[in-house]
């Protein structure tokens, strides 16, 4: 049986495109080329073009894979499942019958940072 995401695809989706739109913006002014005008609309993205490893920047569209989209929020979920039930263990430790963000800010990290 399947289990359901808590994470819609789409907003997932929609909050990467703001992210690669901020981090375009914050590398400064785009090198001038010949879709100028399509080079403001969307944020660049390095690519590999040449045998040389070295990068070209040319203007495109940045998309994500439909099934990397459900794999992220698979991952999520995890994610977030596995903290609160950390949480929960150090809220429990502690004598409290409630999770506070005191209690999250430790697996959380800890978690991020691939340790245990």
């Amino acid at each position: 049986m399947e289990s359901k995401s808590h994470f819609e695809p789409d907003v997932v989706y929609e909050t990467f495109k703001q992210v690669w739109a901020r981090s375009s913006e914050e590398r400064g002014p785009k090198e001038e080329t010949d879709d100028a005008a399509m080079a403001e609309a969307e944020p660049v993205v390095e690519i590999i073009a040449n045998a040389t490893g070295e990068p070209s920047k040319k203007p495109r569209s940045t998309t994500a894979n439909a099934n990397a989209l459900k794999l992220t929020c698979e991952i999520l979920k995890l994610f977030l499942t596995e903290t609160v039930q950390r949480a929960a263990m150090v809220a429990e430790a502690e004598g409290s019958t409630q999770i506070g963000g005191s209690h999250l800010e430790s697996p959380a990290s800890r978690l991020l940072k691939g340790a245990k």
